[in-house]
């Protein structure tokens, strides 16, 4: 069993172990095939071909034979290029193909193609995964497509869009849209319950609403508009009536059949074409002629009968208005077809001859001969018979009248009379264009019963049947003729700018529409058109000319007022310069002249400004007034020699010194102006030619010794008198300088320093009290040996001792100079006189010769000169120099003789026309003329009169076309064949139809075509109406009589009356007053009227001077400040007793308040003057000077405004000033005598001190002349006033002083140095030496050494000339030589280092010119803004001409002004409501309704109602309601039967809204809606009811409306919510569903807990003054009061105090017996849960008391401080000097 079992279980195990390997063996052999692949995918994978991007297409032609080419390569996955057998050659990408070569030309053959945009996509439908939001609030963002392709124009084939793309980027294909969100259908409220639709039995009720906005953009349909209740009045007594007798609607008109189709029972034709010409001319005649008497008695009767006396008749009255609406339009077309009825045969027959009576009668007894045939009517027949034969007679009586009468007259008369009745003739309905003809309709009576179904008629119990049948007009559509030729051109000349004309062409209506036919189409046709031919002149054209500009005028500017400078003539500078703009008629064969120049000025005749188009040429500018420039002359010069007057001619012996200078700009005017620029003094002995001394040589000691007396030789130049250098031997004559006598001191000499340079002398010249001195000094600087023993033995002086120094007085030199005497001479020149005409040359003086110049010829100016002696006046002429005598004769430039130039006058100003003023007073016309060129130069003054007026002639009758109606035909009845089978009905009397004529008159009364009436005036009159031809039984009475007057207001009665007609005074019925009332009386009416003001004052307006209307030039007003006293206005509006507006004049009132006003003049800035020019702010280099205004009264009323002003409300000034550095120098006196210490007393020599004085002079051109503050010169420039050094001793040598120090090398550097030298004066003894005669010194930065650099100061204001205000100025800058220590010094250093001075002193600027606003006239008063009412205005206008610039008064606010009109009633047509739909003689169907059109009267605010008042008022007015002349005031309409569902009338259009959110539009457009409703009457038929409609428009110019929900108070667990619109309308639908409150909070599981209530949040909560205690699960578990601070009292055992957080504490527990009184509570909460007033009180005194406590320790806790003396600060402040004023401008 064991072997068996193993041996058994080896082939298992085996097959288990070889399976295991051979599943191994095949997981290996995969995965060396998975390697493999993906082993040779990578290798393949490394290399790709990359292409690049395709070149430009190349081709010899354009189009598409071109090719273009790319580059190819390999390139590894990574990145970088290899070799190309890395990749498969099979696979390589193309490098070149065909293309299409894009020339330019192509532009204009291919464009792109776009398509229509697509829907809008939702972008979050093509992002998968995106959520849409659950509430939308602005919309969805959206993408929409298109398709985008190139084509080509020509065939639309599609191109390559490479070609497109050459010229323009392809447009995109993608954009951005907005889905808007859904808008679901807003609907209104419900309306009240109707009635019960059954008085009895089962009913229903209705309460329908509208539907406000439509639904849009997928929203929610709209709801029921309807619901329905049943309703149950109360039992039915008998049984309910189930059927009702409907009416159908009247058929279409059907013309009667002739006679013998009646007979043979022709059915009636119902097209007016159908019927023969014979029948129908027949009813033509018989509808137009005259009846006789009686006829038209009865006529009349019948024609007012619809008015008045239906009532008693009880048939037609409802048909008595049917046709009004048809015969509207019904009468327009009776003209043609009545000429066609006359003029049809061509051929005069004998009837055409008899006259027009003999053709009534012939009507008449044809008329006759047509009576009833039966044998019943044969009694009637036998009685016409009889009053025909009366009539007959009558009529031959008549016609023999008339024959009689017509033979009387002459052939002109008959002739006019004839031309008369034609004329009347083509205006009657029988005219070929009216064809007017009376036909009947019929109309359907059925049964129904209240299921709709339709039964027997028998079924509908009713006693009398009604009417089916009525008269009607047969309608005709409008036709008209062919068009006529085109009219000429309106324009018959060429356009210089191409505008073309007009021409027209019309027809005429040949048939008008009749009875609700097809309106007319256009009757003219207008297109535009040029003149043709070779010949057309060119058009008048109309251009802009302008006057002279007038002179320039120049504004003060409000910071260079002076009060000093009163006269200001002498003004220059910008300003401003106006002209008169005004329209002339050109002539185009010229060229228009040119109006700058005066010699192609023509004057032309000027013509109304608004036949000119175009902007009008300016009628101001800025211009500029050349500032004078004054004379500038240099300084004098130093007097020159004694020379002759003319060296060339010395004969004369006289000789002057002269003196001059020079004029140093270019005055305006020439030098005529500048003072003299020479002086003269007498002198002797003249020379022309002197030799100057420019130096002396060295002392050379004669016999060539070392020292002791020598000589100097001088070296000399020739000079002239003016100082110039000339030839020496021009100087031959002259003394030539000798040398001077000089000495070398020898070692024991004294040695004196060499002399100073002469000063300038004293005085210019010598007189009796004054004498011209110069001086110069020297000084000692050693003594010489033994001087001090020389006092007592002479000869050791000479043996032992040198020279001797001299005494103090030969220290100093003095001689006289200017000895010459103090007369001056000068020559003193006058003005130039006038330019007088030279007679030596011919006159060309005139305006017309040569316009353009503004001289015509060459005359001469005079001027005196004379020799003045100065200080003592005029001596003759022989004392100044001859030879610098000025000018007394020039020539000169004659101007012009300028005439004055004026227009034509222009044409007479139209008169008002009479259509449009008011009142009897007479106008004026005007006409003017304008001045072109103003006279000068003695030219020919202008005229007195520019401006002319007369009374206008009489006016002229606008014209204008009127209806005139003419009167009404006989009154046709239905034919007798259809109505005859109606009960009731007579042949002879009935309800019918009338017609009349109407024809176009002018306003004069004359003959006009109808199409002027179309065109011109208003509707045309109905051409039918309804009428009742009275039965025998019908009362017949008259009209209404006028009502009696009254004897006064408010006293009496008045009545009115009217009579029976006819047979009817007969009829006992008839004389029922209470039915037929034959008078009527009423109270008089009680008129009282009350004046009141309406409305505001109008704008203060000024009383107008005489002004020319019609203004045809445009005239700038200047600067006229327009205040003063003017008037306001206020409106009267006049009432009566019944609160209606009535005419102003019933009040006794001229409709106006008036009260006097002011307007305040405008108050300029007002500044003060100028203060002095401060001082330069630097003394040495470039600095600034000063001066400034102040504020002394501000602007107001639209005065001139203050210029910028600082915080101190002051104006500055600011100039560039130079202060010289050398404008003060430093002058120091010679050195005084040494004062030597008393040990060195014996050889008067060793240490000693001398002193001298240094003085701050100022510096001029004649050198140091006064002496000044020290403070002004430089204290580093002074020089010493004492020196300590050592006097040399006898045989010490001497030196001169120190000469000044070289200059430093630069750039200053350690290296550098400086030296100084002086030379040996005395030589040394013997075993002496000199001291060394150069000095050396370092150069050090900023202390010896110094660098030197320009410093450019900032631009100065602008600067203008002297009497300038504006305009061109010049604003400079200066350059500073700064030191490299910031020192300023003189520019010379600077210059002398030849420094780059780069930049521009001066540049140009401008000041602002004050240009005042410049406005024009005020426009005439316009038209009243409305025709009647309160709130009408006149208007009136003007414009800015000239904008205000810089300080000029700025424009006033006011540019318009109104005043009220005069209050008129504002009167009306207004309907009346529509009448309840009846159809007459049965319960539902067809019928009418009807309303009233009245004369109403409103103040035309919209606030008050309108008032009925009587229809007279509104006689004035063209009949028309809300603007239609269409009056319709009766129409069809439908009386539902009993138990029918039906729809309700469209609602009105809802108003336009749009599609918003938060209140702005997103593009949607607006929309607005109407909507039917259905209503019910009985609960069976409900299943039969229509749908309710709904109809969506949209519109223009809608609101946005928001809708949010509105919530009610609580009630129990429930409150209202509701939507409401933002204009307050609650509605159904708008609110989003998802935010609507919660309006029911019922608490699941109910709230059972004492204390506990339902919370907003829908949880059990606690009531006030309780707090919940919850469960674990989270529920109310109970609600247990607050509880609150207790205090025990002193009585209180207790020991301890809890303290517990309380909130909204309830009232404390009663507290147990035996312990009341001991214990008292807190409660800092009040029961409504706020803190109550005294713990505010508590907590504040706390803070009180802490911030107390604090205070107190820090006042203890404080050290105190020393006591510190106090200093006088002695620098002095600068004192401020402002205007204390208003600092807000």
């Amino acid at each position: 069993m064991g072997l068996a079992g193993r041996g058994a279980g080896m082939p298992g195990r085996f097959g288990v172990f070889l399976w295991r390997i051979s599943s191994s063996l095949l997981f290996l052999s995969m995965w060396e095939l998975l390697v493999d692949a993906q082993t040779a995918a990578e290798t393949k994978a490394q290399y790709i071909w990359e292409t690049g991007p395709w070149g430009r297409c190349m081709g010899n032609e354009c189009g598409p034979g071109g090719s273009q080419s790319r580059a190819v390569w390999c390139a590894h996955s990574e990145g970088w290029t290899t070799m190309y057998n890395n990749c498969i050659m099979k696979d390589k990408p193309e490098t070149q193909q065909s293309c299409f070569r894009v020339c330019d030309w192509h532009k204009d053959q291919y464009d792109w193609q776009l398509g229509a945009w697509n829907q809008c996509v939702p972008v979050l439908t093509r992002n998968a995964g995106a959520q849409r939001p659950d509430v939308c609030t602005h919309g969805e963002e959206g993408i929409q497509t298109r398709e985008v392709g190139c084509v080509q124009k020509a065939e639309a084939e599609p191109a390559e869009d490479a070609i497109c793309e050459y010229f323009e980027p392809k447009p995109r294909l993608e954009q951005a849209c907005l889905i808007p969100c859904p808008l679901d259908c807003v609907v209104s409220e419900f309306i009240p319950w109707t009635p019960c639709s059954k008085t009895c039995g089962i009913g229903l009720q209705n309460r329908i609403r509208f539907v406000l906005a439509p639904p849009l953009f997928g929203g929610s349909a709209c709801p029921n508009l309807t619901e329905f209740q049943s309703c149950q009045l109360g039992p039915c007594d008998g049984e309910e009536s189930l059927y009702s007798l409907r009416v159908g609607p009247w058929g279409p008109c059907s013309v009667p059949m002739p006679r013998p189709a009646r007979q043979a029972g022709t059915p009636p034709h119902t097209d007016s074409s159908d019927t023969p010409a014979k029948e129908s001319e027949k009813l033509l005649t018989e509808d137009g002629e005259k009846k006789p008497r009686e006829g038209e008695k009865t006529s009349k009767g019948g024609e007012k009968q619809p008015e008045e006396g239906l009532k008693e008749s009880g048939k037609g009255k409802k048909q008595s208005k049917v046709g009004e609406k048809q015969g509207k339009e019904g009468g327009k077309r009776s003209k043609e077809g009545r000429k066609r009825s006359r003029d049809g045969d061509d051929k005069p027959s004998r009837a055409d001859k008899l006259s027009r009576a003999e053709r009534k009668l012939a009507r008449a007894n044809r008329r006759l001969s047509d009576g009833p045939s039966t044998q019943e009517d044969r009694p009637k027949r036998q009685k016409k018979a009889k009053n025909k034969e009366k009539r007959e007679k009558k009529r031959e009586k008549v016609l023999q009248r008339l024959r009689e009468r017509g033979k009387a007259k002459d052939p002109e008369t008959r002739e006019l009379i004839k031309q008369k009745r034609n004329k009347n003739r083509q205006n009657r309905p029988g005219g070929k264009s009216w064809a007017l003809q009376v036909g009947y309709q019929t109309r359907e009576v059925t049964c129904v019963h209240k299921s709709g179904a339709v039964e027997a008629l028998g079924l509908c119990s009713q006693e009398m049947l009604p009417v089916t049948f009525q008269a009607c007009v047969m309608t005709k559509d409008c036709d008209v003729t062919e068009w006529s030729d085109w009219s000429l051109c309106s324009k018959q000349c060429n356009e210089a700018d191409g505008a073309t004309g007009e021409r027209t062409r019309t027809r005429r209506v040949s048939q008008f529409p009749i009875g609700g036919g097809a309106d007319c189409p256009e009757l003219e046709e207008k297109e535009p058109c040029r003149p043709l031919g070779d010949g057309v002149p060119p058009c008048i054209d109309y251009s802009w000319k302008t006057t002279e500009w007038t002179e320039c005028r120049v504004d003060v500017l409000l910071s260079q007022q002076d009060r000093r400078r009163g006269n200001q003539t002498g003004l220059c500078g910008g300003g401003i310069q106006t002209r008169e703009v005004y329209c002339v008629q050109t002539s185009t064969d010229t060229p228009p002249p040119n109006m700058g120049s005066l010699r192609s000025k023509e004057a032309l005749r000027p013509i109304d400004s608004d036949l000119c188009v175009g902007i009008s040429p300016n009628t101001t500018q800025l211009c500029h007034i050349s500032c004078p420039v004054e004379c500038e002359v240099s300084a004098w010069s130093a007097w020159g020699p004694c020379t002759y007057e003319n060296c060339e001619d010395q004969a004369a012996k006289k000789g002057f010194k002269l003196r001059k200078r020079k004029i140093v700009n270019e005055p305006t005017g020439g030098t005529g102006n500048c003072p003299h620029l020479v002086e003269a003094i007498p002198c002797e002995e003249p020379s022309c030619y002197d030799w100057l001394v420019l130096r002396l040589d060295e002392c050379t000691p004669d016999n060539d010794m070392e020292c002791g007396p020598g000589t100097q030789i001088p070296q000399v130049q020739c000079v002239n008198s003016d100082g110039e250098y000339v030839e020496r031997q021009l100087c031959r004559d002259a003394i030539l300088p000798m040398p001077a006598i000089c000495e070398v001191p020898c070692p024991k000499d004294c040695a004196l320093s060499p002399w100073t340079p002469w000063s300038l002398c004293s005085h210019t010249c010598s007189g009796k009290n004054t004498e011209g001195k110069q001086t110069r000094a020297r000084s000692i600087l050693a003594y010489n040996a033994g001087e001090a023993t020389a006092k007592v033995v002479a000869w050791v002086t000479v043996k032992q001792g040198g020279i001797q120094c001299p005494n103090a007085s030969a220290l100093q030199e003095v001689r006289n100079c200017n000895e010459h005497p103090c007369t001056v001479y000068h020559w003193q020149t006058g003005a130039w006189g006038q330019c007088i005409e030279d007679s030596s040359i011919p006159n060309t003086n005139t305006s017309a010769g040569r316009p353009d110049h503004a001289s015509c010829s060459v005359g001469m100016q005079t001027r005196k000169v004379i020799c003045v002696r100065v200080n003592v006046g005029q001596v003759p002429p022989k004392k100044c120099p001859e030879s610098t005598r000025p000018d007394t004769v020039r020539p000169c430039l004659l101007p012009c003789k300028r005439d004055c130039v004026v227009t034509p006058y222009s044409d007479w100003s139209p008169c008002p026309s009479t259509c449009k003023a008011g009142g009897n007073t007479k106008k004026k016309q005007y006409r003017k003329r304008i001045i072109l060129q103003t006279p000068a130069n003695g030219g020919q003054d202008c005229p007195e009169v520019l401006a002319q007026e007369r009374e206008c002639e009489a006016p002229s009758v606008c014209q204008g076309y009127r209806w005139k109606t003419h009167k009404w035909r006989r009154c046709q009845l239905v034919p007798w064949s259809v109505r005859q089978d109606s009960p009731g009905a007579q042949e002879t009397c009935g309800p019918g139809m009338q017609v009349r004529a109407v024809s176009c008159r002018k306003q004069d009364g004359g003959q006009a075509e109808v199409e002027a009436c179309l065109q011109f005036s208003s509707s045309m009159p109905p051409l039918t109406q309804p009428c009742q031809l009275p039965c025998q039984e019908d009362c017949q009475l008259s009209s209404w009589s006028k009502f009696s007057p009254c004897t006064a207001d408010c006293v009496g009665a008045r009545t009115r009356k009217r009579m029976l007609v006819g047979k009817s005074k007969k009829q006992d019925q008839c004389k029922n007053h209470q039915m037929y009332p034959l008078s009527e009386t009423q109270y008089c009416p009680c008129n009282k009227y009350n004046a009141q003001p309406v409305g505001n004052w109008s704008d203060c307006v000024l009383p107008e001077g005489v002004r020319m209307e019609g203004q045809l030039g445009m005239k700038v007003q200047g600067d006229i400040k327009e205040c003063g006293q003017g008037y306001r206005y206020q409106a009267m509006v006049c009432y009566d007793q019944d609160n209606r507006i009535v005419e102003t004049s019933r009040c006794n009132s001229h409709g106006y308040i008036e009260e006097a006003c002011i307007i305040p003049c405008p108050s300029d800035c007002k500044l003060s003057e100028w203060s002095n020019w401060s001082r330069c702010s630097k003394s040495c280099g470039s600095g600034v000077k000063v001066r400034s205004k102040w504020l002394r009264e501000k602007p107001y009323n639209g005065g001139r405004p203050c210029p910028k002003l600082d915080h101190v409300n002051q104006v500055y000034e600011v100039v560039p000033c130079l202060s010289d550095c050398g404008q003060y120098i430093w002058v120091a006196e010679p050195w005084s005598v040494w004062k030597v210490s008393s040990v060195d007393l014996k050889d008067n020599c060793g240490e000693g001190v001398q002193t001298r004085k240094v003085r701050c002079m100022l510096n001029t051109i004649d050198g140091p002349s006064e002496l000044v503050e020290d403070y002004l010169c430089d204290p580093e420039e002074m020089p010493l006033g004492a020196r300590n050094s050592r006097l040399p001793c006898p045989e010490d040598c001497v030196l001169s002083d120190w000469g000044v120090w070289s200059p430093c090398p630069l750039p200053c550097s350690v290296n550098g140095s400086r030296e100084r030298s002086a030379s040996p004066l005395r030589l040394h003894g013997a075993e002496k030496e000199c001291p060394p005669t150069t000095e050396i010194e370092p150069c050090r930065l900023n202390n010896n050494c110094f660098h030197y650099s320009y410093n450019i100061t900032d631009w100065s204001t602008c600067q203008l000339s002297e009497r300038a205000v504006c305009g061109m100025g010049i604003k400079t800058r200066m350059l500073d030589c700064v030191r490299s220590d910031g020192k300023s010094v003189d520019l010379k250093f600077c210059k002398e280092l030849g420094l780059d001075r780069k930049w521009q002193m001066n540049a140009s600027c401008v000041v602002e010119c004050p240009v005042n606003c410049q406005l024009s006239d005020w426009s005439p008063w316009s038209e009243c803004t409305h025709n009647c009412g309160l709130g009408g205005k006149l208007w009136r206008r003007r414009t800015v001409l000239q904008a205000p610039q810089g300080d000029g008064r700025p424009c006033p606010a006011q540019m318009e002004q109104w005043k009220p009109c005069l209050v008129k009633p504002c009167y009306s047509w207004r309907y009346s409501a529509w009448s309840q739909c009846k159809s007459e003689g049965a319960r539902c169907g067809e019928g009418l309704r009807f309303r009233n059109v009245s004369c109403f009267v409103s103040d035309g605010s919209g606030q008050q109602d309108s008032s009925l008042v009587e229809e007279e008022l509104c006689g004035d007015l063209e009949p028309s309601v809300d603007g239609d002349t269409h009056i319709v005031l009766q129409e069809t309409c439908t009386v539902p039967c009993p138990g029918e569902c039906y729809l309700t009338d469209w609602t009105v259009w809802s108003p336009c809204q749009l599609s918003c959110v938060s209140g702005k539009d997103l593009g949607f457009g607006s929309v607005q809606v109407r909507s039917r409703a259905v209503v019910a009457q009985d609960p069976d038929n409900l299943l039969q009811c229509p749908e309710q409609e709904l109809e969506a428009r949209p519109c223009t110019e809608g609101q946005c409306f928001e809708y949010n929900w509105r919530t009610g108070p609580w009630r129990s667990s429930s409150r209202p919510v509701w939507c409401q619109r933002s204009d307050g309308l609650n509605v159904t639908g708008g609110c989003p569903a998802t935010a609507k409150p919660m309006a029911d909070r019922s608490c699941d599981p109910p709230c059972t807990k004492p204390r506990s209530l339902c919370t907003e949040a829908g949880v059990c909560g606690c009531e006030d003054g309780y707090t919940e205690v919850m469960t674990s699960d989270g529920v109310l578990d109970q609600c247990t009061v607050i509880p609150v601070l207790e205090i025990p009292t002193a009585g209180d055992n207790r020991a301890d105090v809890k303290t517990i957080r309380a909130f909204n504490p309830a009232m404390p527990e009663a507290s147990s017996p035996g312990r009341a009184g001991r214990t008292w509570f807190l409660q800092p909460f009040s029961p409504d849960g706020k803190l109550k007033t005294w713990v505010y009180g508590v907590a504040a005194g706390a803070f009180v008391l802490l911030v107390f406590i604090i205070s107190m320790t820090y006042l203890a806790c404080k050290k105190p401080k020393r006591p510190q003396r106090r200093q006088m600060n002695n620098r002095l402040k600068p004192l401020t000097l402002a205007y204390d004023g208003d600092a807000d401008m």
